[in-house]
């Protein structure tokens, strides 16, 4: 499990990225590159990375299912992905 605080750092980037969206798209189409400069850092959606939805877990993300592989593995495993089933031959 990740930490409580990554998470919600994830969170808050998501948040900051959705708020200032629409301005850096005005910004970029302008092109003035210095009122850029001037957002804050963490509003680039650049610095956003996919965790695990259950787990918080950073790396070894599905983006199909946004879930971790670990995590993606024990619930095909006990059916609760539907149309998902291990191959075993």
């Amino acid at each position: 499990m990740a930490k409580e605080s990554m998470k919600a750092r994830e969170v808050k980037r998501a948040k900051l990225v959705a708020k200032y969206a629409a301005k850096r798209a005005e910004l970029k189409a302008a092109g003035d590159y210095e009122a850029l400069q001037a957002l804050p850092k963490n509003a680039s959606p650049v610095r956003l990375h996919n965790r695990c939805k259950i787990t918080g877990r950073p790396k070894g993300y599905v983006r199909q299912f946004g879930i971790s592989r670990i995590q993606f593995r024990e619930m095909a495993s006990n059916g609760l992905i539907p149309g998902v089933k291990k191959a075993s031959w």
